[in-house]
């Protein structure tokens, strides 16, 4: 697995290219999330950057934790591991010191969610589809992000039922800035961040925590609170027994 940061090919003045690869979907181990983490918080940290592009390699952005990592694990060291490295990842893009601007192709799953729910803005290719597949996973959480992007009745729709919605759905909730051709993705990405890059990299740092502190939720002690439900689905043994059908006919990974 690789978390690379690099500038942009078109040379775009105060951004940087947070990308990950992790075949075959992009499902993240547990250091898989330390390393995104640590790679967003060091990109806003340079002094230089103004604005962090969050990409993937790969047929899909993300599709959330890697449930073999799991499943190896006979006791719960992978969950609380796993549970605790989300957290840092999402925070770290949300608290980023600058703008993040997520360039989202082909499934964003659980996990993918959380990260699009903490960035600044969302651009997506046309092929990008958002979902919680969490209750077909023997897990819980994320909701606080996917209530980011969609209203209430639809989040509990979409949360109860694991269906995913489209790029084009979102755009029209507001909640993706601009849906392109996937073969144009990141260069509109990188557009957008090199748009809000030219503006004082001090002011855009200042607006960064300034909406923040606006926030109408706690996103990260509301995420924290969610995965203590899938810590107790995990000690009732209903997670496992949902578990127990990943990877088969009735339950396959994205």
């Amino acid at each position: 697995m690789t978390v690379s940061t690099a500038h942009p090919a078109t040379g775009a003045e105060g951004v940087r290219i947070v990308t990950v690869d992790h075949p075959p979907v992009n499902a993240l181990p547990v250091q898989g999330w330390y390393d995104l983490a640590e790679a967003v918080r060091a990109a806003g940290r340079d002094p230089e950057v103004r604005c962090v592009v969050l990409a993937a390699a790969g047929r899909g952005f993300n599709a959330g934790v890697d449930i073999k990592e799991l499943q190896r694990d006979p006791g719960n060291t992978a969950l609380v591991g796993v549970n605790r490295a989300c957290a840092e990842a999402f925070e770290a893009v949300y608290a980023c010191e600058v703008p993040v601007v997520a360039a989202v192709q082909g499934f964003c799953l659980g996990g993918g969610v959380g990260l699009a729910g903490n960035a600044d803005a969302i651009v997506a290719g046309e092929d990008a589809v958002f979902g919680l597949p969490e209750l077909d996973r023997g897990a819980l959480g994320a909701a606080t992000h996917l209530a980011r992007l969609v209203p209430q009745h639809l989040m509990r729709t979409l949360y109860y039922t694991a269906r995913t919605v489209t790029a084009a759905e979102l755009l029209a909730h507001g909640s993706v800035w601009r849906v392109v051709p996937t073969s144009e993705l990141l260069d509109s990405a990188v557009e957008l961040a090199a748009e809000i890059a030219r503006k004082d990299g001090h002011l855009l740092r200042l607006a960064k925590a300034a909406l923040n502190g606006i926030d109408p939720v706690d996103v990260r002690r509301s995420y924290r609170f969610e995965q203590g439900f899938t810590f107790e689905a995990s000690l009732t043994g209903t997670a496992d027994r949902v578990r127990a059908g990943f990877g088969s006919a009735s339950g396959k990974e994205a």
